[in-house]
């Protein structure tokens, strides 16, 4: 590793969104309102499936996992996207840039495989439903729960970690928060090993889980058609309904961002699309789960008209 009369980095500063003041306060208030939304849309879900009896099954259990998921992912990109309408926000500092790489890709790395878990649970509930209370239980929900966290934590280690020894001589950052691309283009050295491990454990992460997934809602799909009852065909498309919505949007854009040639693609598009996956993603989930999902719908007005009589 040879390097000619660089100046190594400490800080970076995040470029951001373009454009003018005005249009800043505009992006910075309807990125807090998301962000607000967001978190409460997640905490009222978890605290809907922790309260109400009748949403105490696996289903539900891994709902508020993925909701709480969902509130750490937004909280580590988010503050800092709104921090950089000024320019002392855009300041970072090369292991706060780091640190954000890793816990975002930890989470995503997490997302993906409980969205997995989750797509199992269906299947185990309506292709084997006399077992499914055994093979689903307490425990199993625990069980797959961490491992979900703990293969998230292990294939987003290695890469992160190898991307942390680099020197950095450029300072600029061209996205909205510190993501892979942009950081290792500021390296100082070639990155070709970097580049290739980071789409090794992205494919890794994200094939085992859309595969795990796919398989799963092939069987859930082939039970259901067999299915000779109309109404029986319809609560089963209708319990698998939001959770296929989530997969279909997140696995889209994440593919679409970690395993495509970079070539023909600009960082400009990224943006785009990272705004996507990181911003509107999180808000529409807690969306999803709640219009399509006829219990969670109850729960919710229930407690409504709780709190309103009181």
């Amino acid at each position: 590793m040879v390097i000619k009369n660089e100046t190594l980095v400490v800080h970076f500063i995040i470029l951001g969104f373009p454009g003018s003041s005005a249009l800043q306060y505009v992006l910075f208030v309807l990125l807090l309102f998301t962000f607000v939304l967001t978190i409460l849309s997640n905490i009222i879900i978890m605290i809907i499936t922790r309260t109400e009896r009748n949403l105490h099954k696996p289903m539900y259990f891994y709902l508020c996992n993925f909701a709480m998921l969902e509130i750490c992912y937004v909280s580590v990109t988010v503050p800092k996207i709104l921090a950089t309408i000024t320019l002392e926000g855009r300041l970072i500092s090369v292991t706060g840039c780091i640190t954000q790489l890793f816990f975002f890709f930890f989470l995503s790395s997490t997302e993906c495989f409980l969205l997995g878990v989750m797509a199992f649970d269906r299947y185990l509930a309506i292709c084997n439903p006399l077992h499914y209370p055994v093979l689903m239980n307490t425990d199993m929900c625990q069980n797959l729960s961490i491992c979900s966290w703990f293969v998230g934590f292990s294939t987003t280690f290695p890469p992160i970690f190898l991307i942390s020894q680099l020197p950095f001589c450029s300072n600029e950052i061209n996205h909205f928060f510190c993501d892979a691309p942009p950081l290792l283009k500021n390296s100082c050295v070639d990155t070709y090993l970097n580049d290739l491990l980071d789409f090794i454990c992205a494919s890794l992460v994200i094939v085992t889980s859309f595969t795990i997934t796919l398989f799963s809602y092939v069987y859930i799909i082939t039970a259901i058609m067999k299915m000779p009852s109309t109404a029986g065909r319809s609560k089963a498309f209708s319990t698998c309904g939001s959770h296929l919505t989530v997969v279909f949007i997140y696995y889209i854009t994440v593919i679409f961002m970690y395993v495509r040639p970079k070539v023909g693609f600009t960082f400009t598009l990224n943006r785009v699309v990272g705004v996507f996956y990181v911003i509107i993603t999180p808000i529409l989930n807690p969306i999803i789960y709640c219009l399509r999902n006829k219990e969670v719908k109850d729960s919710v007005k229930k407690r409504f008209f709780m709190l309103k009589r009181l």
